[in-house]
């Protein structure tokens, strides 16, 4: 082979990546000979050998051994099969092409990691509902625009992450059902003319249903962007938790203190830790964005059916599991590990007049009108802010200046924790609402 041809060779091969479809090659080259067989397209004889020489691929395959270097996997599980049982292994190929072998492959491979996820994902939820048990009587400033707003438990804002996460499962569930449907039997473009038996291979390898045109079954890549889109949202989710670790976790918060096995010090400065796990979470989100960028451009203006455009789906694919299986396995003994600072969490609930929306709905219950009440309020504040003051340090008698609806009952409501305990709506900040909540969520895990 001269060296132009073993170039425009090494350009065009897939062996380097897709080869971790192997297993999956071969699974579903077991059952479309036991198809074969059954529908008498091979004699019996000829497809035991077939299938013996694969199985024997299949448990190498398993024990680490490597195929040999071809142009991609799906010739390099062929050839090897050929090496072993001789030009019988052929046969292994009637009725089929490589386009529908590969969307079979893929999908299989999706299929898998989906479950694989949704295990993982759950293990980060279980990680956060101990971290909200562990905790339930810290008490936080809440914020909107990064501005303090209201106080809330610790436990409670932790736990909407375990939330956003659970959507993830369900939305990789919901992928579940589109990835789960069999392409193989649509050959090249066209179907086989060849009498196969396709729900017979669906039922085999536990597919849901059938492709129902051809062209569509191997020209489409939509359970694949559907997947990466699906990790991007799960990688979101990562991210956010990282940036509000990191910025916790800062002298200007102080909230938490982060593992040390998740943290690194400074090449020049000794007193410093550096968030740098929760750092490359954030960054590794970009480079999940871009996956999803890069398939939606591959696909973006392909004309029906196959293009070999498709092939550079996998690396994509790959690494965008890969990215988000990466940050997952950091995220959740970073998150068990987390040591909360519920003194600095509750002092800093005392600051930015948190408890004036609670001050309103006191008015409000008194029969006042909200907006009314809303302006009265905010004129306190203003009061509180010319005098270096803060609301709990107001007298009655400055409160009834303002209204005379205020009494002594008042000053109650200006603790952050008994502003917290009236918040008793399902999914509220209340102890009583946040244990349910705390509940709810390990009945659900308990059913994975």
């Amino acid at each position: 082979m001269d060296n132009k041809a073993k170039t425009v060779q090494d350009f065009v091969s897939s062996f380097s990546y897709d080869q971790r479809l192997a297993v999956f090659d071969v699974i579903g080259s077991i059952a479309h000979v036991r198809m074969l067989v059954k529908s008498k397209i091979i004699p019996a004889g000829e497809g035991k050998k077939i299938i013996k020489g694969l199985n024997s691929i299949l448990i190498d395959i398993n024990k680490g051994k490597k195929l040999l270097k071809e142009e991609d996997v799906h010739y390099a599980v062929e050839k090897e099969l050929i090496k072993r049982i001789g030009v019988l292994g052929g046969k292994m190929h009637t009725a089929r092409s490589r386009n529908d072998q590969v969307a079979l492959d893929i999908r299989m491979y999706i299929r898998n990691e989906i479950r694989v996820l949704i295990d993982i994902l759950s293990d980060l939820e279980k990680s956060i509902a101990a971290q909200a048990a562990k905790n339930i009587k810290a008490v936080m400033p809440g914020y909107t625009h990064m501005q303090h707003a209201q106080p809330v438990l610790f436990s409670h804002h932790i736990l909407s992450y375990a939330w956003m996460f659970e959507r993830d499962k369900e939305r990789l569930k919901d992928c579940l059902k589109r990835v789960n449907i069999l392409p193989l039997g649509s050959a090249a473009l066209a179907g086989t003319s060849f009498n196969i038996d396709r729900n017979y291979v669906a039922r085999m390898l536990s597919f849901d249903g059938i492709s129902l045109n051809s062209i569509d079954a191997v020209s489409d890549r939509d359970f694949i962007i559907e997947f990466i889109s699906d990790l991007s949202i799960i990688a979101t989710h990562l991210s956010r938790l990282s940036e509000e670790l990191i910025i916790w976790s800062s002298s200007e918060f102080d909230f938490i203190k982060l593992p040390d096995a998740f943290t690194t010090g400074s090449s020049i400065m000794p007193q410093k830790r550096n968030p740098d796990v929760a750092e490359l979470i954030r960054a590794k989100t970009g480079k999940v964005y871009g996956d999803l960028m890069a398939i939606l451009t591959i696909m973006k203006a392909l004309p029906l059916a196959y293009n070999r455009d498709m092939q550079e789906d996998k690396p994509i694919l790959f690494n965008a599991f890969d990215t988000v299986m990466d940050c997952l396995n950091v995220m959740i003994p970073m998150v068990s590990g987390l040591e909360i600072k519920p003194g600095n969490m509750s002092e800093a609930a005392k600051k930015g007049f948190l408890c004036a929306t609670e001050l309103a709905d006191f008015l409000v219950r008194k029969g006042m009108p909200f907006r009314t009440a809303h302006g009265i309020i905010k004129n306190l504040v203003n009061y509180c802010i010319k005098r270096n003051k803060d609301l709990i340090d107001l007298s009655a008698n400055e409160l009834k200046t303002f209204s005379k609806l205020f009494n002594n009952d008042v000053h109650s409501l200006l603790k952050p924790e008994n502003t917290i305990n009236l918040k008793k709506s399902i999914g509220g900040t209340s102890s009583s609402s946040v244990k349910n909540q705390i509940s709810s969520l390990r009945k659900i895990l308990k059913k994975i």
